[in-house]
């Protein structure tokens, strides 16, 4: 009977538990749609660094980031945080970032997007 009453406890405790979202909204909270920007924007970055590497110096992500947002990396890290206790939340920014990078690489080909990294002009691999 003990077992069943602790096995019991354990369960709600782990149901309730579940409910609650365990990170607390930050005091800063970027909004959906300026994390959307900066994820853009430090994808972007990243693959300019990675397509001409050695040729041009880009400035730290954190540099990046605090100068054309004002927001700076701690803000960031804890409001990518808090949305990504939320998948669907969370899973919808990326959608709207890889959405966006889509749409750009399109125009950038002419309005087609490469099916294959070996369309796209310009790439060494």
């Amino acid at each position: 009977m003990k077992k069943h009453i602790i096995i019991s406890f354990l369960v709600l405790f782990s149901i309730q538990a579940c409910k609650e979202n365990t990170i607390e909204k930050p005091k800063n909270l970027i909004s959906k749609d300026k994390m959307v920007d900066i994820i853009y924007d430090l994808a972007v970055l990243e693959a300019a660094k990675s397509q001409t590497a050695g040729v041009y110096q880009y400035p730290r992500t954190s540099v990046f980031i605090k100068n054309k947002y004002q927001v700076d990396s701690l803000t960031f890290a804890q409001s990518t945080q808090y949305y990504a206790a939320d998948m669907k939340a969370y899973k919808k920014i990326y959608e709207d970032v890889k959405k966006r990078l889509s749409e750009n690489l399109a125009k950038a080909n002419g309005g087609k997007i490469p099916k294959t990294p070996t369309e796209t002009p310009g790439v060494l691999h």
